[in-house]
């Protein structure tokens, strides 16, 4: 009876074994699009996906309907931006691309600098007539430009010191450089979602603006990458400098909230319906963080009783990107 149930549990065992070697060998095979740091750009009809996923470059897939996605399909085997082209010989991290008049652009993260090149076209190739990055000192990452209502650009971005700090300048109309004088930080870890592992280093970072009835909300990554508790909060002011009042119930995007590890850095964009989406990436699985998967959510201003107006996305909407 011993022997039997010994075999019993040996042939358990093994079937275990290959039912887990099945799941991981469906799961490498689905066509799910890994790209971190991601950013979704509509124009004409058609979505552009940029994103972290390399050190040649940004890579760029397209779709007409956000749920099948072809590439990447960019001008240089696939890159939109490769390296040699313009700044940055590694760490190609967190695009943005927009577009002013008959010019594209992108806003990136190169070498831990901000650079901005620019093309005819969004599949690229994007470039600079002259290569660099933009000036300042110390390490500057995570770029976001916003373009106000009265038409002053400014520079969200990422300075590394004493953790990762979220800082915004007012830029010149040319993109060329910030007016260093309208410096100034906005946001910094401060509360215990931000800091769960209450590490010397605490990470905010990945800012997205949007602008509401005069209000501004700054939409922010905190704890580091790696963490399980890679989350999205935002804090709200009435000026594009701050002060900045944190949301009382941060975070908005969280793996309590989507049950997936990692979930954060994205951006917003609307789609061709007129819905607020956010696009972020999520960890590979609850081991391993990387390649990180990209997700998109929706989302929505709610306006409260007292007239200001609170966002909302809605879990049961988030799903993976695939080819």
């Amino acid at each position: 009876m011993r022997n039997h149930f010994l075999i019993f549990i040996i042939l358990i065992l093994n079937f275990s074994n290959i039912s887990a070697k099945k799941s991981i060998e469906i799961y490498k095979n689905t066509d799910t699009i890994y790209v971190a740091d991601p950013t979704i750009f509509l124009d004409k009809g058609t979505y552009y996906l940029y994103g972290t996923s390399s050190d040649k470059g940004f890579e760029v897939y397209q779709s007409t309907d956000l749920k099948k996605w072809t590439g990447p399909v960019g001008k240089n085997i696939g890159f939109a931006l490769s390296k040699g082209e313009s700044y940055g010989s590694k760490g190609f991290w967190a695009p943005q691309v927009f577009k002013q008049g008959e010019k594209y652009f992108i806003a990136y993260t190169a070498n831990e600098h901000i650079a901005v090149a620019e093309s005819d076209n969004p599949l690229g190739p994007f470039t600079q007539k002259k290569i660099k990055s933009l000036p300042g000192k110390g390490l500057q990452i995570d770029p976001f430009i916003f373009v106000d209502t009265d038409g002053k650009t400014y520079l969200y971005h990422v300075r590394l010191g004493n953790g990762n700090r979220i800082f915004v300048a007012e830029m010149k109309p040319d993109f060329s450089d910030i007016i260093p004088e309208t410096l100034k930080e906005c946001i910094t870890a401060s509360q215990p979602w931000e800091n769960t592992e209450k590490t010397g280093w605490p990470v905010t970072e990945g800012p997205t603006v949007l602008k509401k009835e005069n209000l501004y909300y700054l939409f922010y990554s905190a704890n580091d990458f790696r963490s399980p508790d890679y989350a999205v909060g935002y804090a709200t002011s009435n000026s594009p400098f701050g002060p900045w009042k944190k949301f009382e119930r941060n975070p908005i995007i969280s793996r309590k909230t989507l049950n997936y590890n990692g979930t954060g850095h994205g951006d917003f964009f609307t789609d061709q319906k007129g819905t607020l989406q956010y696009v972020f990436h999520t960890h590979y699985s609850n081991k391993l963080v990387s390649p990180r998967a990209t997700a998109i959510i929706s989302a929505k201003f709610m306006k409260q009783k007292d007239g200001s107006f609170e966002m909302k996305v809605d879990p049961s909407t988030m799903r993976f990107l695939t080819k």
